[in-house]
């Protein structure tokens, strides 16, 4: 699509060789003004790209332009000529909101490319204005957000394995959305009238989580006081998802895996075994056939597991979809936070769409709940986030506890992370922790125990 510049100069001779110039090169329209005033009112009458400017101009100069051209259009793109002398004056247009800025006397490669780099700002936040306006207005799938190649064949194959009635397993990397496409699964199902129960496997201790999945009768152990329904009997005619089953021992693989074969679960002290009829969706980050081949994941487990096999991409692998979900999670949060809702800038933008995101949407989603509590405007920029911060945490992580005994480090590094991520939780919620436990998906009373454990108080935190 051909781009409009409006170029403001009082020289016309200036004018007609930067449109005769440019024009070509760049493949774009180009308008001219000269002054501040005709430029203003040409504004005023039709949608440009990038806006090239002079500072020194009789009347209103290039300083006092930039400032009503940002007062009225805050997202269009200003770049500044200045002769070499006022280098100074063109910094201190760019901390007014000036993109970049041009000294004369020209080269012409440089200025093209200059400007090249100036229209993709300007068409990254078109896109970005049209991604929020279809954000608001579309159906996401399943709640799943993403437009892109990579994302659509994720939701056939969500849809042709829903389906059936198999047990499933997906796999990716951490925060890349794995439970978001299990809950598709059973959602798209002909079990979907009935409890979608969810596991989160590596929090739960070996002998606790036995007693979650298959229940216990009343004296099976200490504390056994009553008799305890079991989370597959919960699920059933429902689905369970069984999240990070990498992370499980093998006495529990075993015990799973009898029940994948034969459809039935033995409560901890009972003599008899009780059918049930729940679908197994399985997920884990972990590559499980290296855990095969060091004897910590059953092989044959693993082969019951694996009838339907689901990877959810990685961030980076579908780049082009984070404009649209970093909207969606804007719109949640703000909502959540009680925040105006806030736009991500342009250059803040570029950052995102050249990261890698080693923890995928989670990552991001962190980033944009800081950036929606410490930005001041409507905007969330550079400023308001701190993107060098997880991997200077990894290498000083690293670096830290090398010397320690592994679950020493572990247990550091979790102190670290839960420290940080539920003061951040409590800071946005107020101190309210009841509201911290719906936004992070946990129950108030697990939200309590991790705060007693390391010894987070809500009070600080209310206003």
């Amino acid at each position: 699509m051909t781009k409009d510049i409006l170029i403001v100069d009082d020289e016309f001779d200036m004018l007609q060789l930067l449109k005769r110039s440019l024009e070509p090169d760049l493949e774009c329209r180009i308008e001219t003004a000269t002054s501040g005033r005709e430029a203003l009112r040409i504004l005023s009458q039709k949608y440009f790209d990038l806006v090239l400017a002079d500072l020194k101009m009789p009347g209103m100069d290039g300083l006092e332009l930039l400032e009503m051209v940002k007062r009225e259009y805050p997202d269009l793109t200003v770049v500044m000529m200045t002769a070499f002398g006022g280098v100074e004056t063109a910094v201190e247009a760019m901390r007014n909101g000036a993109y970049d800025f041009i000294s004369k006397p020209f080269d012409h490669e440089t200025i093209i490319v200059r400007l090249e780099k100036a229209l993709e700002r300007s068409s990254l936040i078109k896109e970005n204005v049209r991604l929020q306006l279809e954000c608001r207005g579309r159906d996401d799938f399943q709640k799943i957000v993403g437009n892109s190649t990579v994302m659509n064949r994720l939701y056939q194959t969500i849809q042709m394995v829903a389906n059936t009635d198999l047990t499933v397993l997906i796999t990716g990397e951490s925060g890349s959305g794995k439970e978001l496409v299990a809950r598709a699964v059973h959602n798209l199902s002909n079990r979907s009238r009935n409890r979608f129960v969810a596991v989160n496997c590596p929090t739960l201790p070996e002998n606790i989580l036995e007693s979650e999945l298959f229940g216990y009768k009343k004296g099976a152990f200490t504390h056994a006081a009553q008799d305890k329904i079991g989370l597959f009997q919960e699920a059933h005619r429902g689905s369970i998802f069984l999240d990070e089953i990498g992370d499980i021992s093998p006495t529990i693989q075993t015990k799973l895996l009898r029940v994948l074969q034969e459809k039935e679960i033995k409560p901890l002290g009972d003599t008899k075994s009780i059918t049930i009829d729940a679908r197994i969706i399985a997920s884990t980050n972990q590559n499980l056939a290296e855990k095969i081949k060091s004897g910590e994941f059953r092989e044959d487990f693993f082969y019951r597991l694996n009838v339907l096999p689901i990877r959810t991409p990685a961030l980076r692998e579908h780049a082009e979809d984070i404009p649209l979900i970093a909207n969606h999670l804007l719109e949640k949060h703000c909502t959540k936070m009680n925040k105006p809702f806030k736009k991500v800038s342009a250059d803040l933008m570029e950052v995102f769409l050249s990261r890698a995101w080693e923890g995928n949407v989670r990552e991001l989603e962190n980033v944009l709940m800081q950036g929606i509590l410490y930005s001041t405007s409507d905007e969330i920029r550079l400023g308001d986030v701190d993107l060098s911060r997880n991997k200077q945490a990894q290498s000083q992580t690293a670096g830290a506890f090398q010397d320690q005994p592994y679950k020493a480090a572990k247990e550091l590094v979790l102190k670290d992370f839960n420290f940080n991520y539920i003061s951040f939780l409590l800071q946005a919620n107020s101190g309210n922790v009841s509201r911290a436990a719906r936004q992070c998906g946990l129950e108030r009373q697990a939200l309590q125990q991790i705060m007693r454990r390391y010894e987070i108080k809500a009070d600080g935190f209310r206003k």
